[in-house]
């Protein structure tokens, strides 16, 4: 496929309610659409790069920068046959791991749809639906936190994430626990908390929590060996694991028992294939994470799902958990049985509501192939 044009658009959608973590609260979510057009096809991407350098270093201006300037020269009035080609002609561009999962994302689609596979498909996706579950971000009080879990349960959610920090934490799991014994439930603390706080995860040991995602440094691997030896409760580790190097260093380790694979924080879908498939190799079970994605960044999460190795349900939540209008038709929704349906039409398998984006771009720029070399 003769890459002729690539398509940026800055974009900004307001969330449904504050979501509040260990790092802040977000009341919108700014990310970056890829469209890469050639040959008579359009792919779709999406770069999960934030407003702020609080999850990542990256964010949506420095993406835009390495975007512009870098990556999509490098393929720009390439014949792409194959991601790989893609990934080796920016090779050279260290780090910036957004920017290059947002470009190849809608260069899988784009592929995709010249063979006339779903995403899904042509990653290697074994199910046809996958189990998702809700990440709830950290509550004032303990009666809130209830009442938004009985919610989402009833919606059909099968599992519970919660955010925690120091001083949100133990009292919440307690409460919840006590509420829902049997409940699917884990906690997540994006690097908010040191190893002088081991009796606090020692207690949490008692509350039969799935796993304890992140609790230490956000890029440390070594102090997390030390406390997942200390616990019977698994550690996943999510910002700390950039690519496949990290993922052998922690399962080396021990540092951790499962991983949190999101394609933006790791570089794109080809990184996450060979994490998953490591994992597979290693009995380490794998979910995915979430970005508060649109449509089109669920699109691509969801087939990324579909691979075997994602056995426990990931935070890939339907449309309305976050937006109320989101930017592809149809949108995303959770099934009664907890279940999402994985899309079976060619590449990421929406279709973009231009009008809805339109709404929400608040910067839009593109490069054109001249037709020459």
């Amino acid at each position: 496929m003769l890459i002729e044009r690539i398509e940026l658009r800055h974009i900004k959608m307001d969330l449904v309610s504050p979501f509040v973590t260990s790092m802040g609260t977000e009341y919108d979510e700014e990310h970056i659409i890829v469209r890469v057009d050639g040959e008579g096809v359009t792919g779709w991407g999406e770069c999960v790069a934030e407003g702020t350098p609080f999850y990542s270093y990256e964010t949506v201006q420095t993406a835009w920068h390495i975007l512009n300037d870098f990556l999509i020269p490098s393929v720009l009035g390439r014949k792409i046959e194959t991601i790989d080609e893609a990934i080796v002609s920016y090779a050279k561009v260290r780090g910036h791991r957004m920017a290059k999962a947002g470009l190849e994302a809608a260069l899988w689609d784009a592929l995709a749809k010249t063979k006339m596979l779903s995403l899904s498909k042509m990653l290697g996706g074994t199910r046809e639906k996958i189990d998702v579950g809700v990440s709830i971000g950290i509550q004032n009080s303990i009666p809130e936190l209830l009442k938004k879990v009985e919610s989402y349960l009833a919606e059909g959610y099968k599992r519970i994430k919660i955010k925690i920090s120091p001083g949100y934490d133990i009292q919440f799991v307690e409460a919840l626990r006590k509420e829902h014994p049997a409940l699917l439930l884990q906690v997540d603390a994006n690097s908010a908390y040191t190893l002088h706080h081991l009796d606090l995860f020692k207690k949490m040991d008692s509350y039969n929590l799935i796993l304890i995602e992140q609790p230490l440094g956000y890029e440390d691997i070594f102090e997390h060996a030390k406390l997942q030896k200390e616990l019977k409760t698994p550690i996943c580790l999510d910002e700390s694991i950039h690519s496949l190097e990290d993922t052998r260093a922690a399962i080396e380790l021990d540092s951790c028992r499962i991983i949190n694979i999101k394609p933006g924080r790791v570089g794109g879908f080809t990184e996450s294939k060979l994490i998953h498939d490591y994992c597979a190799l290693k009995n380490i079970p794998v979910w995915h994470g979430g970005m508060l994605e649109s449509g089109i960044g669920r699109a691509g999460n969801v087939a990324l799902a579909s691979l075997p190795n994602f056995i426990l349900p990931g935070d890939i939540s339907a449309s309305k958990r976050y937006y109320r209008e989101d930017i592809v038709e149809p949108e995303f929704v959770v099934n009664k049985d907890g279940t999402m349906d994985v899309p079976t039409k060619p590449g990421i398998g929406v279709e973009i509501d231009f009008k809805a984006l339109n709404k929400v771009t608040v910067k839009q720029f593109d490069q054109r192939f001249s037709g020459r070399l």
